[in-house]
């Protein structure tokens, strides 16, 4: 019998990176679709949203608060800060860091965008029902977990 054949052969499209991976370019694409700025990415969007949560922030926060790698976030400052949305400062006691922080521009299109956000989370979740939209969200938490010390608990039962 050929290694391919029967059950275990290894199918792609039913691995959990590839299922991610569509769920997500459908949500990119509702986003697009329902954005009130066609050129705001979600991306962007997520980092207002952070800036406007947590206020003047460095990099390495902002970082860590948008789960966006430091080259990306780099790139998402410049667009957003060439747009006015965001300023970017050095900090008064290291001049080494830099801060970013929401400008009023910034704030007015996170209250235009707050309304539509609901309706891309409603339309990405829509062939849910109730329970498996809150057993996805509950999921989706628990896999991207950054504790690394659960992670090992988890796996030291194996054998």
């Amino acid at each position: 019998m050929d290694e391919h054949d029967g059950q275990d052969r290894y199918r792609v499209t039913e691995q959990v990176g590839h299922l991610l991976r569509k769920a997500y370019q459908r949500h990119l694409a509702i986003f697009q679709d329902n954005a009130t700025d066609p050129s705001l990415t979600s991306v962007q969007f997520v980092t207002l949203c952070a800036l406007h949560d947590l206020g003047p922030v460095s990099q390495a926060e902002l970082v860590k608060a948008t789960a966006v790698d430091q080259a990306t976030i780099r790139g998402i400052v410049d667009r957003l800060k060439a747009r006015g949305l965001i300023d970017i400062s050095r900090d008064a006691n290291d001049g080494r860091k830099v801060i970013m922080s929401l400008l009023p521009a910034g704030e007015a299109v996170l209250e235009e965008m707050y309304p539509k956000a609901k309706t891309i989370t409603e339309k990405t979740m829509c062939r849910l029902n109730v329970a498996e939209q809150v057993a996805l969200l509950y999921l989706l938490r628990k896999i991207g977990e950054d504790d690394v010390t659960a992670e090992r608990e988890d796996n030291s039962s194996d054998p």
